[in-house]
């Protein structure tokens, strides 16, 4: 919830700040943001070197893993249509949330929508803070994640709208399904799934970065069900070991 209200007052002022600027202005914030999503992915994907990974699968499998996750992943996001999906929810939520009419303006949110929800929910944060919490061993990390996607919402904001503030549903359906997994689960997920996950999450990130910067429209939302087959791929590969 704390993550909620900072991702919602970021956007408030965000959107208030970006009624001031020029449209010049907004696009090289996006670029920045873009920028500074590609360093996060950059760091995030030095998991796929992670000692626990290699320890668990051998060292020439965790980019096998990861190429794995993101083909299979890829296919049954693709045959789901999860991008068409992602986008038609921010386009029906744009019409009952704001007043702006015309394809500019859904257009707009629809990609401030996809683009806040996919970096506030693909990191490591996300999963182990909320996987955490569930196991009742503190938000500490959550509060972090709090903190940092405030500032970005702020950022987003300016560029993208109030698009960005709905990404707040995105962050109570994921968040707090992985809030309650780990209230199931009773233990957090071995060191080997969580460093497969991270990197795969971390291209996940790059693909968040060139739609940010306008290289390329990849389909992040496509990729998603990567993050589930990843643990998965690491489990099979450690047991024919």
């Amino acid at each position: 919830m704390v993550n909620v209200v900072t991702v919602l007052v970021g956007a408030g002022l965000g959107v208030l700040l970006g009624h001031r600027l020029t449209q010049r202005t907004r696009d090289v914030v996006t670029d920045g943001l873009g920028l500074v999503t590609l360093l996060i992915a950059a760091l995030s994907a030095a998991s796929v070197t992670d000692p626990a990974l290699s320890a668990a699968i051998g060292d020439s499998a965790p980019m096998l893993v990861v190429l794995g996750s993101l083909l299979v992943g890829g296919i049954v996001g693709s045959l789901l249509r999860l991008e068409q999906r992602v986008e038609g929810l921010g386009a029906w939520l744009q019409a009952r949330l704001t007043r702006e009419e015309g394809s500019a303006e859904r257009r707009r949110f629809v990609e401030g929508f996809v683009a806040a929800s996919l970096l506030f929910c693909t990191g490591p944060l996300t999963v182990l803070g909320s996987l955490n919490d569930g196991l009742g061993r503190g938000a500490d990390q959550l509060f972090l994640k709090a903190a940092l996607d405030g500032f970005a919402a702020l950022a987003f904001a300016a560029s993208f709208g109030w698009g960005v503030a709905a990404s707040a549903l995105t962050v109570v359906v994921v968040q707090g399904g992985l809030t309650v997994a780990g209230v199931l689960l009773g233990d957090v997920l071995p060191d080997a799934h969580v460093a497969a996950l991270t990197a795969v999450g971390s291209l996940l990130l790059v693909g968040v970065a060139l739609r940010l910067l306008r290289v390329r429209e990849i389909p992040v939302a496509d990729l998603l069900p990567a993050l589930v087959v990843a643990p998965l791929l690491v489990s099979f590969a450690a047991a024919l070991r």
